[in-house]
């Protein structure tokens, strides 16, 4: 395994992360833990959840994956060996059956000691704000929603949460802050309060959507991970599964997650799924995997500093952990460019 630096801190992380979100649903508690032990022992050490998990959300299921975790971790003794991450739920109406509220100083206390609790700790390495929960576009959206200028209701409330979250850390219950799902506008927010109080903390990484299908964090925040010097953890860097190839030529393989859940979409539309073919094409002239050609060519961003994993199957997760081995040639990376040259960003 190779590790890199989270961004102003001196801790280590394995440059894959591994990805928690379907286990409790999709994955059973059982291979949850098959999961964990393995990835653990290829030394993978940087975990990521959230209170929101298992997704597809459903209330009977909340917080099942921190428990997956905490079970895992009350059984293994392995606390310590670990940088663990985990994520508050932003206002929206896929979470009110875990609170109506925003981002507010009684939310983030409730959510941080709920969640110190499932996984049985008493500190999180890594917190993060979810998504916002001011009208932008995320979660699939590519463009500035209209009606953000003409209803939104969100108060600036940034100062008021990192202030919150200070609070946390100071008590030692978390250590350091992210955020999700972010804009530029945003980061640049959270950073701006940061300079103005140093003893607010500062967001140190960033946990946006990016892959081959998506590499709309090159837009804006590349530069803003380069100037304030914040990490990308890159999450459905497969895009959904789709950069397997798993789902060409029409294919619905039983129990994939896009087949389970036909509205997670965002990944499938034509224009991705010619995309997807001619990074296909790649791999297979150069001998390679296309998930490992996909996985390993988001290691040669200078802005990504650890690549989120998932997998529901043993096999999966044994390839996409074995793609920390491949280095791509320059004609590989030059070929992945002059795709996506003719097919930007064809999944927001």
């Amino acid at each position: 395994m190779k590790y890199n630096t989270l961004p102003n801190t001196d801790i280590k992380v394995s440059e894959l992360c591994l990805g928690t979100m379907t286990w409790g649903r999709q994955n059973t508690q059982e291979q949850g833990f098959e999961q964990m032990s393995y990835a653990f022992d290829k030394g993978i050490q940087f975990w990521d959840t959230a209170e929101l998990y298992p997704v597809p959300t459903l209330p009977e299921l909340y917080g099942d994956t921190e428990r997956i975790i905490g079970n895992w971790l009350k059984a293994n003794g392995k606390r310590s060996e670990l940088i663990l991450a985990t994520k508050i739920a932003g206002k929206a109406p896929f979470t009110k059956h875990i609170r109506t509220t925003g981002f507010t100083p009684e939310g983030i206390d409730e959510a941080i000691g709920n969640s110190l609790k499932r996984l049985q700790t008493d500190y999180i390495d890594l917190y993060q704000l979810h998504w916002p929960t001011r009208n932008t576009n995320f979660f699939g959206k590519r463009d500035y929603p209209s009606e953000a200028f003409e209803t939104d209701e969100w108060k600036d409330n940034i100062y008021e949460v990192l202030t919150a979250l200070a609070g946390h850390i100071k008590a030692g219950r978390i250590r350091h802050v992210g955020l999700s799902n972010e804009t530029p506008w945003g980061v640049m927010r959270f950073i701006e309060e940061h300079k103005k109080d140093s003893s607010l903390p500062k967001m140190i990484t960033v946990q946006n959507p990016y892959s081959l299908l998506n590499r709309l964090y090159e837009v804006g925040l590349a530069e803003v991970s380069h100037r304030e010097n914040i990490g990308l953890l890159p999450y459905s860097p497969l895009g959904f599964g789709v950069l397997s190839g798993k789902y060409l030529g029409g294919k619905a393989p039983k129990d994939a997650r896009v087949t389970l859940f036909p509205n997670y979409s965002r990944y499938s539309g034509p224009v991705a799924t010619s995309a997807t073919e001619a990074y296909a094409e790649i791999a297979r002239e150069h001998n390679l995997s296309l998930p490992q050609m996909a996985l390993a060519y988001l290691r040669t961003k200078p802005f990504v500093t650890s690549t989120i994993i998932g997998a529901t199957t043993m096999p999966q997760l044994i390839e996409n952990i074995e793609s920390i081995a491949i280095e791509l040639s320059d004609e590989v990376v030059a070929q992945i460019e002059a795709v996506h040259q003719t097919h930007p960003n064809p999944a927001p």
